[in-house]
């Protein structure tokens, strides 16, 4: 396995009810885990998190009771169409409310636009995960 070069640590509340949202529904693998420690490596595609459930492992940061604890914190995961489409249906059948419905949003950068087909969804701890297929660029 290789590692990320930059891989976020998510303090979540509870290690098994996230695992179950990661891998269960969203379809990441669990690339290893410390059950000593409730902390687990997910995987999707190459992007790659780290979850540690609060209280038990090495958890960082100082508030964290407020609610939601990923307040603020949005990030984005590139996949391809079709995963888009199992994600969101595995999100439904769940009943999972989505934060952003699917949408087409084209970005501004210098002379162009990038666009992506997304939507954001906030996981358990309140951690919201914007997954993005390529639509490609055009002329701004």
């Amino acid at each position: 396995m290789t590692f990320s070069k930059l891989i976020p640590e998510l303090a979540v509340r509870n290690i098994e009810t996230s695992l179950a949202f990661y891998r269960d529904v969203l379809g990441f693998s669990v690339e290893y885990q410390r059950p000593e420690e409730a902390f687990a490596l997910v995987s999707f595609e190459g992007a790659q998190l780290m979850l540690d459930q609060i209280g038990i492992g090495r958890t960082f940061g100082e508030n964290l009771n407020a609610q939601p604890l990923g307040a603020g914190l949005n990030l984005q995961i590139f996949v391809t169409d079709d995963q888009l489409k199992l994600m969101l249906h595995a999100l439904e059948k769940t009943r999972r409310d989505l934060y952003v419905s699917l949408e087409e949003k084209w970005y501004r950068k210098n002379e162009h636009e990038l666009g992506n087909r997304q939507f954001v969804v906030a996981d358990p701890d309140g951690y919201l995960l914007r997954f993005a297929s390529d639509l490609g660029s055009r002329k701004a």
